[in-house]
This record gives C-alpha cells, structure tokens and sequence, in this order.
C-alpha cells in the first residue's frame, strides 16, 4: 500500500525527474506533504507559474531528459499557458502537472476548478485528469513516453489532490521508450542524394532537431561536402551550427522580403530538421519563389510540406539520416562537380567574411561613446565569453548580429526564444545552469522582456545558482517602435509612439535585483561594462548588470 504522493515521486525518479519546478497551492499540500520526508526529486520554488514553466524547459531543452512542472490548479496552469507555448514550439520533452480540486466536489465547480486538461490540449501532444489512483503509474509512463518520443514536447495531467492523499496497493509498471533514430527509406535517401549531388547553387538551413540529436558534425561534414552555405532557421532555439564555421551564412530575419532575397540566387533548398519559414509579420513577398526545389530532412512529419512543396521528404532523424546520406551524394560527384564546388565553397567563405567584417567594423566604430550601440555591447561579451559559455537570449530588437560576434560551437552553446513568447530568458537560464552546473551561463535579455518574469531572479538567489543575467536596457518596447513606424501610418507621420517607452519614471533594475537578493550594477560604457561582466563570472553567485544601450530607432 503507498499513498498517491510518494507513489508519483517515485515515478517521477524513476523516468528520470531530477527537479521538480513548481509553485505549490492548496490542491498540491499533500505533495508537498511527500516531499517534507522525501529528498528527491528536489523542488525548486519559482514566485509565478510563467517563471516554472521556463525553469523546467530550460532544463528539459538543454539535457533533452524528461523535466518536471508542478502549478497550482487553473489560474496556475492559466498563467503559465504563454511559457507553455514557448515549450510546444520549442520540443521540450516536459511534464506538466496541474494539482486539481478533489474529485468528490468537482461536480460542483468549487473555487480554482475547470477543465485542465481542455485548457492544455492546444499546447501538449498529451493531455489527460487522473481519476483513479490505479491508473497513475500508467498514466505517467504514458506520458513520459510520449513527451520523450521523437518529435519531442510537452505533456500535461491534471491531478486530484484526492487522489494523492489516498492509498492503494498500485502496480508501477516500466518506463517505455521510442527510439530517435528513424531514418528515411532507402529509395527516398536516393532520390534525395540525387538531387543534392547535381545542385548547381545548395543552401542549408540548419533546425533544432540538428541540436536535439547531436547532430552538429554531421551537418557540417554535409555542408563541407557541396560547399553550400549555412543559415539557422529563422527563429532557432538552439546552436545548429557553429558559427565561427566559413560557411555559417548567418540568421536570416524572420520576415519574406529578406528570406527570398537570401535564398532567390540558390537552386536548392536544404532543410535540415527546421520549419520553412517562421514568420513574425505579414508581408507581400512569399518568403520562397515558387518552383524552389526543396529537400527537408525532419524528424516531424508535420512540418515537412507543410507551408512548400518539396523535391524530397526524408522523414527522420537528421542524426540517422545525413550519416546515411553522405555517401549516396559522394558516390554521385564526379571530377567536374568537385571542382565547381570547391569554387562555390571559397565563393561562400569569402562572402561570409565579408560580411562578419563588416559587422565587426561596424561594432567597433560604436565602442567608444556612449549610449553605446547594442552591436558593440555583443561584440565586447563575443571577446569575452568564455569558450565553454552557455548563452540564454531574449533581445529582439538588439538580436541582429549576435550569431556572427558571438562564438556558439555546440548544441547546448545557445538558447534562443522559439516561440516568441517573451518573459522567457532569466528563468530558463536558471534551469539551463542546474542541468550544467560546471558550464558558465549569461543570460542576455532586454529590458522589457526582463519585466514579465523578473522574480527569477529570487529563485537564483534562493538556489545559490551562479547565472550572470544582464539586462540590454534601451528604456522602451523598441522592437515595436521600429514595426509602428515602418508600418507608415500616423505614427510615422507625428513621430509620436503610445505607451511604448519605460522612462517616466525609469526602471531602476539595480535596485530590483537587490531586493530579489542578487547583486547588480549599472553600466553606460563598454569599460564599465567589460569590468562588471569579468566580475560577475567570476563571482560564483548570481549577478546582474543593467547596461544602458542606445534606443534611437
């Protein structure tokens, strides 16, 4: 006989669960109850269920491991859907758990109950309420199962507190895991070789699933291959190549203009494990010219021809497939093909050198008078950050240019905001530090994004979690400034932006980040800045510095 509390710890340890984020209420007391005589999995608290949400799927993105997400009912699950939607377009293997009213007066609608599961379904692949404490441990295997399956993501159970206090004599079960290797068949691998082998101007553009099965080397053998450049997708999440490559082309902006001018001059596309393309705003330009010849590699069938037609669908894991896939193409070039891209190779390196020095000419004219440029500010953390850098970014407007000044090598250098849903970054490098704790973690967000999840910052004072946070201060909602103003209208005709600056009165995040317990500095030069940021990593404890960064837009 065990009671329903210590009978899902105990599950939750054995698929994996080393943390357990959360948020309790009164739905979950009698976990927490467990949890008084039970050391493991360690419960990490976090001051709003938005900041849980992105603790655990920093942790789940950054091991690829099954996390954990605990909140308190439905305004609980309520405020966290937004960071739950980062997790979805992430492929964060995560599970969430809603601590439900007791079944006995649910029929009745008491306070802080409704439909979880309904409210999480969009979100999850999974989505279910424990009503038998019997079907727990099947339940949770289930889960575990389908949230770790390839293509990985969230999944969701709404539980009874009810049900965690009683007891039963309960059958655990066995975990169940899907393999990540599926490949192609081998016809498809042909006729996708075939292809690639006799393209004339091939570009690459390298997706998350590259990151999630370790699959770097392999990508860059292909792109050495065809001397084809390489782009991230629009909107990474992750490092998918290492950008201080030759032939690491840069990130495209997420918008159809400027994706059909990269991708017009090439006459194949080369999709490996990504979308094609994520948007952020409505233009008149279809992001691909029709009739585009495109090869998409993925492990999740619903994104390959999704928005284009493709020459080619491989359907699999990019690890297990370019493997595979490499000798089909080299068997198929011939001396001419090697010499052509041998051409196209240095053709490629060139132009990508170019524009990095361009970009590194233009940082370093803005290093020495303040407000100082946000592409100085990267270019002086890009000379700083140490080799083995874990990189956690929420900066919007002052993102272009990071991917070239900043050396991102491997799959666990860089997490980015996939979904969009901004508030994201502090906590998630909180759970990003307690997954890798011997690799050093900055965390790089702007000022406003800052504001929808600053009590992070408690967390990592609570947890003694040494993640060096700092704030791209341009005092205003700037990405949205640009977007009004480029949009032409009265705006742009009066000059006059509505409720999108954070100066009246200022926001003073030293003293902010005080009272969270960490401590923090302000900084207005790329000196001062340089001074704090040596400090901060070396300091063993989480720091902050607010560096004030030019919002001309």
């Amino acid at each position: 006989m065990i009671a329903g509390k210590h009978a899902f710890l105990a599950l939750l340890r054995d698929e994996g669960v080393d943390w357990l984020f959360g948020n309790p209420g009164s739905t979950e007391l009698s976990l927490m109850d467990a949890l008084s005589v039970e050391d493991s999995p360690r419960f990490v608290l976090g001051l709003h269920e938005g900041v849980v949400m992105s603790m655990a799927h920093g942790h789940a993105a950054s091991t690829g491991r099954l996390a954990a997400a605990v909140l308190h009912a439905a305004p609980g699950l309520g405020n966290a859907l937004g960071m739950l939607y980062n997790v979805k377009r992430a492929n964060a293997p995560l599970l969430v758990v809603a601590g439900q009213q007791d079944l006995s007066i649910a029929v009745r609608e008491p306070l802080l109950w409704d439909d979880l599961a309904t409210m999480a379904r969009p979100f999850v692949k999974w989505s279910v309420e424990v009503t038998r404490l019997a079907d727990l441990p099947r339940i949770v295997r289930r889960a575990a199962k389908v949230a770790l399956t390839p293509p990985m993501g969230p999944v969701f159970l709404s539980l009874p507190g009810d049900l965690l206090a009683e007891e039963a004599d309960l059958d655990f079960l066995a975990s169940c895991r899907i393999a990540a290797g599926q490949r192609a068949d081998r016809d498809t691998m042909e006729q996708g070789a075939a292809l690639i082998a006799k393209a004339e101007r091939p570009l690459i553009f390298a997706g998350d699933s590259v990151a999630q099965g370790h699959a770097i080397p392999a990508l860059v053998r292909l792109a050495e291959m065809l001397g084809a450049p390489v782009h991230w997708e629009a909107m990474a999440d992750r490092c998918t190549f290492p950008t201080s490559h030759p032939l690491f082309a840069g990130v495209l902006p997420r918008l159809g203009p400027a994706v059909r001018e990269a991708t017009q001059r090439h006459d194949l596309l080369i999709s490996v494990g990504g979308d094609l393309f994520t948007e952020s705003l409505a233009t008149d330009i279809d992001p691909i010219a029709p009739g585009t010849a495109i090869v998409h590699i993925d492990n999740d069938p619903w994104q390959i021809g999704k928005n284009y037609p493709t020459a080619c669908a491989l359907l699999g894991d990019p690890a297990a497939v370019l493997p595979e896939l490499h000798p089909l193409i080299e068997q198929r070039l011939d001396d001419g093909m090697r010499t052509r891209i041998a051409r196209r190779c240095d053709e490629a390196k060139a132009a990508n050198r170019k524009r990095r020095d361009a970009l590194i000419a233009r940082a370093d004219a803005g290093m020495a008078s303040p407000p100082i440029p946000p592409l100085s500010l990267l270019r002086a953390i890009g000379e700083m950050l140490p080799a083995d850098a874990i990189v956690v970014e929420e900066l919007l407007s002052s993102l272009p240019g990071l991917a070239d000044l900043l050396r991102l090598e491997d799959e666990c250098s860089y997490f980015g905001l996939r979904g969009g849903g901004i508030g994201a970054a502090l906590p998630q490098a909180i759970g990003i530090k307690l997954a890798h704790p011997g690799r050093p973690v900055v965390a790089l967000v702007g000022d406003g994004s800052a504001m929808f999840s600053f009590q992070a910052l408690w967390t990592a004072a609570h947890e003694h979690v040494p993640v060096t946070f700092v704030i791209f201060n341009n005092a205003s909602y700037r990405i949205l400034k640009q977007r009004t103003l480029a949009l032409g209208g009265h705006a742009a005709r009066t000059g006059r932006l509505v409720a999108m600056d954070l100066n009246d009165p200022p926001i003073d995040f030293v003293a902010l980040a005080g009272a969270m317990g960490v401590a923090a500095t302000r900084t207005e030069s790329i000196p001062a800045f340089r001074s704090a940021f040596t400090e901060a990593l070396s300091a063993g404890v989480p720091r902050l510095i607010d560096a004030a960064i030019d919002g001309a837009v």
